[in-house]
């Protein structure tokens, strides 16, 4: 039951924020912006677990995968305002995103971080 609650509410934000989005694009954009799922996630796992080392890490790491993600909201409007379709945006912004996801689990671990 509680998955279910998690997954209807989770929707619910994703929903509202692209009805906001369509209606006021700057408010939809702040609002897309917060770390709402970060928190949600947070908050699900506190109810779970209560488990403050686990709580600990998972915060950690993911600040270490909300960085190499940053770029893909550069590059995707960038490659829009130079004729790139919408699709093929995402998707290089995605794929890009992917690799840095990569590389910061690399350097991560050279560095003695674990994400």
């Amino acid at each position: 039951m509680f998955f279910w609650l998690k997954a209807f509410l989770s929707g619910l934000i994703i929903a509202a924020v692209s009805s906001l989005a369509r209606r006021y694009p700057g408010f939809g954009a702040l609002v897309a912006s917060l770390p709402l799922i970060s928190i949600l996630g947070m908050i699900w796992l506190w109810q779970e677990t209560k488990d403050p080392a686990r709580m600990e890490a998972h915060v950690s790491a993911t600040l270490w995968y909300v960085l190499p993600s940053l770029p893909m909201f550069l590059l995707i409007p960038l490659a829009m305002r130079n004729g790139v379709p919408f699709y093929a945006a995402l998707l290089g912004g995605c794929v890009v995103t992917a690799v840095l996801y990569l590389v910061a689990v690399w350097l991560a671990g050279r560095f003695g971080i674990s994400p």
